[in-house]
């Protein structure tokens, strides 16, 4: 079943972009293994604030990328940027409009 993740982390001021620019950086492996959607975003009353909406072919697609080198990496390059507010959740998707 198709499995979504969404979440939000908040950046340093003045490091948003820095954080945008490692989380869009190559998301070739994501495909290969499973993703399906892939949005990063942002919004201007909370300027430092990033949200990421992903979609998966399973949990366990999701769960094997956070396991990618690449994707350790972007974590760890991140980390220092970001103030440590974070939310995130995830769903089987049932249905709807691309699901």
């Amino acid at each position: 079943m198709t499995f979504a993740f969404s979440g939000t982390m908040r950046a340093q001021p003045g490091h948003r972009d820095d954080v945008i620019a490692l989380l869009l950086a190559d998301q070739s492996a994501l495909a290969e293994l499973g993703c399906l959607h892939y949005l990063v975003g942002t919004n201007d009353a909370e300027p430092d604030l990033v949200y990421v909406n992903e979609l998966w072919v399973s949990a366990e697609a999701h769960d094997a990328s956070l396991q990618l080198e690449s994707v350790r990496a972007a974590i760890q390059d991140a980390l220092p940027m970001l103030t440590g507010d974070f939310t995130n959740f995830g769903f089987e998707v049932v249905g709807g409009l691309g699901a």
